[in-house]
């Protein structure tokens, strides 16, 4: 028998993927939204899509690239799922509407982005693909059938007898269902600095957490290198870079040249430490130099981050434009199987907010995308058939390493240290703390006496009282700020994004051609 019903928390392409696959295999969906349907990550993404669709390239070949920019710790499995699910993905987007851009042949054009070894990143609008995708799937899903809650705020999992039976909204509202899949995307706004809009406090996240459900991987969080270092963030994709755009100190010298071979096109993690440090030493932020491109072919290519930089005054088809790294994207969160299944019978989690095990220490670019393209359909697909054919326990893959694995109940409470960060640790919590906390200690750049001062300050801190959504995200905030870091103190060797001044291994060479 078909399962009854699914509520599926969150609207980017995981959560609005899982939805209509559900539905349209039977099953009744409520799709909760925090905000607006097209609010979050997604209608954001500039970049594309990655996946092989053109004769020179191979599954193999993306299962690779995205194995190294992981430094090697991604899931095989999972990302032999996500490759071999690249075509499928892209043919239901192409019927759904989304109109990708061509080449004067016909063909889906491809573009180059960093660590991958073939142009294979299907884009639409230039670089608005994300809000192409969002458009579409919104549509679609608002003629499904699917029962859309918009500005329902889901703060915590009903769990019965030790099943995920349905959530609780912020105004003391339940909601009873078979199944929950979180779709609530991932946590930037842990960071003072970063790319991700002010509802990525991590949720869904927090509420697994607090569910009991083990995450993993939560060390490992990503760091864009080419965020606009003018007023509010504004990222410039990296696909400019792949069309040709440099790196260049206050000398006009290209730095990456010298410390990895693909220069500008190493992995994120490599590039955003070099942009850091190299704006540290200089005492100015570097600048991405894209007037090689010239004005006409940057308005075409990149009609939106044209306009966004010409409306700030800047003309980057004249002069280079300053960058910084920004956290962006979180590798790491509730450890699922390969179909979206949870530690927690009845919870499922797909696209940022879990960790599938496709990323390892580094998400490879444009796999975001597909990963909630891929993994929403696979989970919808498995809700559908699991009535008929139950799980055995056994079947959980991965089994998350120890070190990266924090189960709700593992909030620290270490005792407060004295020193240099006593008076610290008593400072009252707010945001905007916390913010600057992890930014600080546990950002792009990290050691292990800053991460443990911030996990004290942490734990010492309450999030303040209320029951508005404000203090609701607080809440979120302060627990995955937690999990965050005891994940990093936990993991004593420099992997990827996580990466630590008395550690040197870091993937400076993984991937280079």
């Amino acid at each position: 028998m078909a399962r009854r019903s699914v509520i599926v928390v969150g609207s980017g392409i995981a959560g609005l993927t899982t939805a209509l696959r559900a539905r349209a295999r039977g099953q009744r969906v409520d799709l909760i939204v925090k905000g607006g349907l097209q609010d979050g990550c997604t209608p954001l993404a500039q970049g594309g899509i990655a996946g092989c669709y053109g004769p020179s390239d191979s599954p193999a070949l993306h299962a690779l690239d995205t194995l190294q920019a992981g430094d090697g710790l991604g899931d095989p499995q999972a990302i032999a799922a996500l490759v071999d699910g690249a075509q499928a993905a892209l043919g239901r987007l192409l019927s759904a509407g989304v109109p990708f851009d061509r080449t004067a042949q016909g063909e889906i054009a491809r573009g180059l982005e960093a660590a991958h070894s073939r142009p294979r990143i299907a884009h639409a609008g230039g670089d608005a693909t994300g809000a192409a995708i969002s458009r579409a799937l919104v549509t679609q899903v608002r003629a499904s059938g699917v029962s859309i809650h918009e500005q329902a705020f889901a703060t915590d999992l009903l769990v019965v007898g030790g099943r995920v039976r349905g959530i609780r909204l912020l105004d003391g509202t339940t909601l009873e269902a078979d199944a929950v899949v979180l779709a609530t995307g991932g946590a930037g706004q842990l960071f003072a600095h970063t790319t991700n809009p002010s509802g990525s406090t991590g949720d869904g996240i927090a509420m697994a957490l607090r569910a009991g459900a083990a995450v993993a991987d939560l060390e490992f969080v990503q760091f864009h290198p080419t965020v606009l270092a003018l007023g509010s963030p504004f990222l410039v994709s990296e696909a400019v870079r792949g069309a040709g755009a440099v790196l260049v100190d206050a000398d006009g010298h290209r730095f990456l040249i010298d410390q990895h071979p693909n220069a500008e096109l190493a992995p994120r993690d490599v590039v955003a430490r070099a942009v850091a440090r190299q704006a540290a030493a200089q005492h100015a932020p570097v600048r991405l130099d894209a007037t090689m491109l010239g004005a006409t072919a940057l308005a075409r290519r990149f009609p939106t981050i044209d306009t966004e930089l010409r409306a700030r005054g800047l003309d980057w088809a004249r002069d280079p434009v300053p960058v910084t790294p920004a956290a962006h994207y979180l590798m790491g969160g509730i450890a699922t199987d390969l179909d979206g299944r949870t530690t927690l019978p009845g919870l499922w989690a797909v696209g940022e907010t879990a960790r599938s095990g496709v990323h390892g220490a580094n998400r490879l670019a444009s796999n975001s995308l597909l990963e909630g393209a891929v993994f929403g359909a696979r989970a919808a697909d498995a809700l559908a058939d699991e009535a008929a054919t139950p799980p055995l326990r056994s079947q959980f893959l991965p089994e998350p390493a120890p070190t990266s694995t924090l189960p709700s109940q593992f909030l620290p409470q270490p005792p407060a240290r004295s020193g240099r960060n006593c008076d610290r640790n008593r400072t009252e919590f707010s945001r905007d703390a916390l913010q600057q906390l992890m930014w600080d200690s546990v950002g792009l750049l990290r050691d292990a006496d800053g991460m443990s001062d911030a996990r004290a300050r942490l734990s010492a801190w309450n999030a303040p009282a209320g029951s508005d959504a404000t203090a609701q995200e607080d809440a979120n905030l302060l627990i995955v700020a937690r999990a965050v870091a005891s994940a990093a103190l936990a993991r004593t060797q420099s992997r990827g994004a996580h990466h630590l001044s008395s550690s040197p291994h870091s993937s400076a060479l993984i991937g280079a051609a």
